[in-house]
């Protein structure tokens, strides 16, 4: 198996995009992936696009073809992949396992949703989740993930302040991402007293309705000073299954696949949690925030609401969490989430994240969760190719 390389990656703003459509998003995204690399559309040998829900979201199937063409790009072939909001690394992941194959030399992974076009996206959505034990019985992804929240604090007596916190330090760093949804601070105050969601979680404790695209290429590592002299290789890229519905799961206040994941990300790159210096979690609430700094390792189960409280995770912080604002303020279009992630961890180990860089950023991580954990993806990603 060969070493892998990212060497260009792109993102649109990412918001509620009125006025660009979601073809217009995805071209935006993967022409500048492309001359950020430095590499022709005569160099590409596949394309790998995560998208949960064009069908339900913006009527289109076969989008696929639809990009490709859109894009100029015929007669390359484009695969379309799925794992809900995880859907955008598994598309990373599958470039990455092409590369390394020898099958292709340079792949496209890209993630692209278009939410906005919709009246109601809840029940495209519900989707990710079991339909017959909690769709259909009227359990939305709030409701889902305030359960997790009641355990957890009734558990391991996380309060509601140290959810909050999630938010806050999220929108803090988006403020400085000029491709993020919400780019203002707020504070706990304004957290705990904005519209009651499900109970615990309000309204800022929630990750927004969002549109756009992010893309990133690939090659092998030994090429990768052929077209940049700024590489960032990939380590690591580890996936792990769970049951979808959370009746099922041993413990509700444990994404058990982002444990495996995790486990099987820092065996492969041959590093423990201690090594990584900057990571982009899957916080598409306040408490999936709190969950993933404890089942990435960061710190022990239940006492990830002390950490985030005593501001381990800011960017000047013991073990810097989502500098480009995370889902909650950097905006959760489901598809392109993932490969999102992987664009700011890249631009963190250029040295490239302007006032949101984490200093001396060596090696970082992507964590990307489909649903309630039915799905996880882990990637470590490094500045230095050994």
């Amino acid at each position: 198996m060969r070493d892998v390389a990212i060497i260009g990656v792109a993102q649109t703003k990412f918001g509620e995009l009125w006025d660009t459509s979601f073809r217009e998003l995805i071209a935006e995204a993967g022409l500048g992936a492309i001359k950020d690399s430095g590499i022709s559309g005569d160099d590409i040998g596949a394309m790998y696009v995560g998208n949960m829900s064009s069908g339900l979201f913006v009527d289109q199937e076969h989008i696929a073809s639809l990009i490709s063409d859109h894009m100029g790009l015929n007669p390359v072939p484009c695969t379309r992949v799925e794992a809900a909001c995880a859907s955008g690394s598994l598309a990373l992941r599958q470039g990455i396992i092409t590369v390394a194959s020898g099958y292709e030399d340079i792949v496209i992974s890209a993630g692209v949703e278009k939410m906005t076009d919709v009246v109601d996206a809840t029940p495209a959505i519900a989707t990710a989740s079991d339909q017959e034990w909690e769709a259909q019985q009227g359990a939305t992804f709030p409701s889902l993930y305030a359960m997790i929240a009641r355990r957890h604090m009734y558990e391991y007596g996380t309060t509601r302040e140290q959810l909050a916190e999630v938010s806050v330090v999220n929108h803090h760093n988006a403020q400085y991402n000029p491709y993020a949804q919400f780019p203002f601070e707020i504070t706990t105050e304004k957290v705990l007293n904005s519209s009651k969601v499900a109970d615990p979680l309000t309204l800022l404790d929630c990750s927004p309705v969002s549109d756009g695209a992010a893309a990133v290429v690939l090659c092998p590592a030994e090429d990768a000073h052929k077209y940049t002299d700024t590489p960032i290789y990939v380590k690591a890229s580890a996936q792990s299954s769970d049951s979808i519905a959370l009746h099922d799961r041993k413990d509700m206040t444990t994404l058990n696949a982002t444990k495996v994941a995790a486990k099987k990300a820092y065996d492969m790159a041959g590093v423990t949690v201690k090594d990584i210096d900057v990571t982009e979690v899957h916080d598409c609430f306040s408490i999936n925030g709190l969950l993933a700094v404890e089942d990435l390792g960061f710190t022990e189960k239940g006492n990830g609401g002390k950490v985030i409280e005593d501001g381990q995770t800011r960017i000047d912080g013991d073990f810097p969490i989502n500098p480009s604002g995370g889902l909650k303020a950097r905006g959760h279009p489901l598809g392109a989430t993932g490969i999102a992630q992987a664009c700011e961890i890249s631009w963190q180990l250029r040295g490239d994240a302007g006032k949101r860089q984490v200093d001396g950023a060596e090696i970082g991580m992507t964590h990307n969760v489909g649903g309630t954990g039915g799905t996880a993806t882990v990637h470590i990603l490094s500045r230095d190719q050994n």
